[in-house]
């Protein structure tokens, strides 16, 4: 499977030099002949070139019985493509010293090039993803042993409350929805090479694709780029926006294990991709508890009563509505107790919204900190990627610090009211048995 990271060539040292960021975030838009969207920033600082190509080939665009297929199908692409096999093209990478990685998840299939900019190994490399992602053969040897891998990993994260908890807890806020359906050992064993041939032909195509480029070329350069990547995939149809999920009524469940940690997360659905109370969320939730140990759950949970180490929040945003979710892990025989305490906390927020210091010191926070998500072309690469990927405009990152800056109070409250409501909040707790037998006195197993 393609590594997160191949490091190879000195020359690739350098890119891990921070790069200063401007004032201003200039992101080039256009469409290729063949109906691919293209974001683009020059970057001159390096003699780096950064791509990422996204597809609309997530878990949500898997049919029902074939979780797993999305992943499967993007691990893939580089045991196999054109007449290169699997060594052929570690091999290659090796030789133009090129870094290939990305990914999946529910809305997006990833694959990413970071190559020097010189035009023999820029050329080179971006000849080399254009093959992964245009001609991939999947061979059968390949396949049935990355599915024997896939089910033995988890199987074996299905014995990690934190793995079950995650599965519980997406089960449950999104029961008939996509982004609930979760590879299982029965649907991958069930997957075929037939079923991965037919999802890259469908799901991997000119207008499902995003194609992200920064870095030290030229935008002449940037559409030749694009266009190779592009040129051969089928044309496809641009995918329709998903249907949301609807919140269901709130209930508790509890599934046994004998840690002493209980894991207990607590959510619903939240907001989708550009919605327009992203930014009072944004910001509340750093007052709630996305801004660590100044948080008012961190606070509440952790200073005061000692339950636990670690508690959070956060809003996931997604193409469809994505989760709003509270973890934290504490003794079992506290967890009811920890429970009460965080529900008290998200009712005062909800009911009152953040005093003025706290919204004052969260935004403070959030601008001053703003410059280092874009400290690098990687960085940049990446929310690119989101820009393109959700339709997001383009001065997203120029008026990110703005947008910030002029939330306020009454607009958090209102904005976690329309949000969030305390009758459709899951609650999901995993293990804690073990500290709960202790506390009885009888044996942990």
């Amino acid at each position: 499977m393609i590594s997160q990271c191949k490091r190879v060539g000195v020359a690739l040292a350098l890119t891990l030099a921070t790069l200063s960021v401007q004032a201003g975030v200039t992101i080039q838009n256009w469409t290729t002949a063949q109906g691919s969207r293209v974001y683009f920033v020059e970057s001159r600082s390096l003699p780096i070139v950064d791509v990422q190509v996204d597809f609309r080939a997530g878990g949500a665009e898997v049919p029902a019985g074939k979780a797993g297929l999305a992943g499967l199908a993007r691990g893939l692409l580089d045991a196999g493509a054109g007449n290169l096999d699997e060594d052929a093209i570690a091999n290659r990478v090796a030789d133009l010293g090129a870094q290939i990685g990305g990914g999946v998840d529910m809305d997006r299939a990833s694959v990413s090039l970071r190559t020097l900019s010189s035009p023999a190994e820029r050329d080179g490399a971006v000849d080399l993803l254009a093959t992964l992602i245009q001609q991939p053969t999947f061979p059968a040897a390949a396949v049935e042993r990355e599915k024997s891998r896939s089910i033995a990993g988890l199987k074996e994260s299905d014995t990690q409350p934190d793995a079950i908890l995650s599965r519980r807890f997406a089960a449950a806020v999104f029961p008939d929805h996509p982004y609930g359906r979760l590879p299982s050992v029965d649907t991958l064993a069930s997957l075929t090479r037939d079923d991965l041939v037919d999802f890259h032909r469908r799901h991997y195509t000119a207008a499902a694709a995003v194609i992200s480029i920064v870095g030290d070329v030229s935008r002449g350069e940037a559409e030749a780029i694009a266009t190779r990547l592009t040129a051969s995939l089928p044309v496809g149809q641009a995918p329709a926006q998903p249907v949301d999920a609807l919140p269901a009524a709130g209930q508790t469940i509890r599934v046994p294990h004998p840690s002493a940690q209980a894991h207990i997360a607590v959510g619903q659905p939240g907001i989708r991709r550009g919605d327009p109370d992203f930014f009072p969320l944004v910001v509340g939730n750093y007052i709630l508890g996305g801004g660590g140990f100044v948080s008012r759950l961190t606070r509440e949970v952790r200073e005061k009563r000692g339950y636990a180490y670690s508690v959070y929040s956060y809003f996931s945003p997604q193409r469809s509505v994505g989760p709003f979710q509270i973890g934290l892990q504490t003794k079992g025989s506290q967890a009811d107790d920890a429970l009460k305490v965080v529900a008290e906390t998200l009712g005062s927020f909800l009911k009152d919204g953040p005093t003025e210091s706290e919204l004052k010191a969260a935004k403070e926070n959030l601008i001053n900190g703003f410059a280092l998500r874009l400290d690098s072309n990687r960085k940049m690469l990446e929310h690119v990627a989101v820009i393109g990927s959700y339709g997001l405009p383009l001065d997203y990152l120029d008026t990110y610090r703005a947008k910030v800056s002029a939330v306020t109070v009454a607009q958090i409250r209102d904005a976690f009211r329309r949000h969030i409501s305390p009758e459709h909040l899951m609650t999901v707790v995993v293990g804690g048995e073990g500290d709960k037998a202790a506390a009885r006195g009888g044996v942990s197993r």
